[in-house]
């Protein structure tokens, strides 16, 4: 990874740790916090964080550094990629790319290896621009940008992580309600002064997936799983009856309806339209191609008048059975007396 970033003025180092001394026992911080001489180096009413260092030894925060390690060093294993410290590795915007590359299974259009600050704040804005196309739609809230990433801010790289871990449903347990003390610095008046706040980085896995309210698919998976396959049986005897039509057949709901084709198809049959072939992927090869297909056969359901599918368009994608079984359930629901 590119060296380190150097964009601070020179200034006696005696006169900033001085500076950081007053403003570390102003009344005001009701802790001491080991502040750097370079991070004092404010122009006026300009503010830095950093995390108090009692919370950096914290169990669970030390967990979720270490869980989002492995699963990106687990990720980009073939690009021979390994990370071993979130804020010097990702900065630059080079792991971050070949990281959201293998997510969203597509290419990015930005230079290999960027030295100048200028270049890697060029690649980190377009790596957060795809990032932010993927994530705004389903109510992310953006809690970073170029210069906070760039800036090795590891409050601001630990909220991206968890958004994209969240998003595309990374076989990983991230922990939960991990929070930090932060310290704000902030220079008024040509004088240091500190404040504390706490930062919430995870909630429960629920609400961060963006989970609904249990449904009866959840009773079903935790106390009954034996009649699992009994529903399962139903809807694959349902979808069959359908498709057939068009000599297909399904024998695995999680797989074949994965990405999206047999659902646009299946949507078709039941409300007796052709869907043009111009509106989906017939043979998707991405992860945005199949997302799409899911969420057009989302938009045919509605137009049928169902409601809005609780299951998430990447839920399907990613095999995840409950929610394939809830959108097939709806459409039974709806449909079963049809021929």
């Amino acid at each position: 990874m590119a060296g380190l970033l150097c964009r601070r003025r020179k200034k006696g180092v005696s006169d900033l740790q001085e500076e950081g001394k007053n403003a570390i026992n102003a009344p005001m911080n009701p802790s001491t916090v080991d502040i750097h001489p370079e991070d004092t180096l404010l122009e006026e009413n300009e503010e830095r964080t950093m995390i108090d260092p009692n919370s950096k030894e914290d169990p669970k925060f030390k967990e979720l550094i270490k869980v989002l390690i492995d699963w990106i060093n687990d990720v980009l294993v073939e690009e021979r990629i390994i990370v071993k410290q979130l804020e010097e590795d990702l900065y630059d915007g080079q792991v971050l790319q070949k990281l959201l590359e293998k997510l969203a299974d597509r290419k990015l259009n930005v230079a290999e290896v960027t030295q100048s600050e200028i270049g890697q704040k060029q690649k980190l804005q377009t790596v957060l621009e795809a990032v932010h196309d993927l994530l705004r739609p389903h109510g992310w809230t953006i809690k970073w940008n170029v210069d906070s990433i760039h800036g090795k801010n590891l409050i601001s790289i630990l909220h991206l992580l968890v958004a994209l871990a969240m998003h595309f449903r990374a076989p990983i347990r991230l922990p939960e309600h991990v929070s930090v003390q932060v310290v704000v610095v902030r220079k008024r008046e040509g004088l240091l002064q500190t404040t504390h706040v706490s930062e919430e980085l995870t909630t429960t896995t629920e609400m961060m997936m963006g989970r609904f309210e249990r449904d009866a698919f959840d009773t079903l998976f935790d106390h009954a799983p034996d009649k699992l396959s009994v529903v399962k049986k139903s809807l694959i005897t349902f979808v069959n009856k359908h498709l057939n039509k068009l000599n297909l057949e399904v024998t695995e709901l999680e797989t074949q309806f994965a990405d999206g084709v047999y659902l646009v198809l299946l949507m078709g049959l039941l409300e007796d339209y052709f869907v043009p072939l111009h509106n989906f992927y017939l043979t998707p090869e991405s992860f945005d191609q199949k997302v799409h297909n899911i969420s057009f056969a989302f938009e045919l359901m509605q137009d049928g008048g169902l409601k809005k599918p609780k299951a998430r368009p990447e839920d399907v994608v990613n095999l995840d059975l409950k929610s394939t079984l809830r959108v097939l359930y709806n459409l039974f629901t709806k449909y079963k007396n049809i021929e």
